[in-house]
C-alpha cells in the first residue's frame, strides 16, 4: 500500500502542470532535517523545459530558503533538545562567525542543521536568512550548470548501469 501511494505521488509530481510546484514542495522539503535531495528535480524539471532554467532555480531557491527558515525557528524553539550539545565545535563556530556561516546552508548533511542551531543561537534572523538563500542559489546554479553540462549520451550509460 505504501509503494502504491509512493508511485502515485511520484506520478502526480511528475505532471507538466504541477513541475513548478514539485520543485517547490520538493526543495522545501529537503531544507528541512529530511534527507531528501532536491537537485534531481531541479534537473529534471529544466531538462524538460529549459525555457522554465530562471523560473525552476528561483522557486529552488524560495522553497530551500524557506524550508531553512523552518529549520532556523526549529532551533530557536529547541533549547531544551541540543543544551547538552551546546560545548560542541559547530556551536563555537556558528557563535564566532553569526550569520554569515548561513552562507554554508547548502552543504550537505550539515547545513541544515546549522540553520537549527542558528536558531538555537538565536543569530540575527534576516541576516541569517540573507546569506541562507545566496548559498541556497549559488549552489542551485552551480548544480544546475554542472548536471546541464553532462551530454546525454552520460545519463543514458549511467540509467543502464543502475536499471
Amino acid at each position: 500500500m505504501i509503494v502504491a501511494a509512493v508511485y502515485w505521488l511520484l506520478g502526480v509530481l511528475a505532471l507538466p502542470q504541477v513541475g513548478l510546484s514539485a520543485v517547490f514542495l520538493i526543495s522545501f522539503i529537503a531544507a528541512t532535517l529530511l534527507p531528501l535531495g532536491s537537485e534531481p528535480t531541479v534537473f529534471a524539471v529544466i531538462s524538460a523545459n529549459p525555457s522554465l532554467y530562471w523560473a525552476v532555480i528561483a522557486v529552488a531557491t524560495l522553497g530551500n530558503s524557506l524550508g531553512g527558515v523552518v529549520d532556523y525557528w526549529m532551533g530557536y524553539y529547541a533549547k531544551q533538545t541540543f543544551a547538552a550539545e551546546r560545548s560542541s565545535r559547530w556551536f563555537a563556530y556558528l557563535s564566532r562567525f553569526g550569520a554569515k556561516t548561513m552562507l554554508l546552508a547548502w552543504l550537505p548533511v550539515i547545513g541544515d542543521p546549522m540553520c537549527t542551531l542558528a536558531g538555537w543561537l538565536k543569530l540575527p534572523f534576516w541576516p541569517s536568512v540573507m546569506y541562507m538563500t545566496i548559498g541556497k542559489f549559488l549552489r542551485y546554479i552551480s548544480m544546475t550548470w554542472i548536471l546541464l553540462s553532462l551530454p546525454d549520451g552520460f545519463w543514458r550509460t549511467l540509467g543502464e548501469w543502475f536499471f
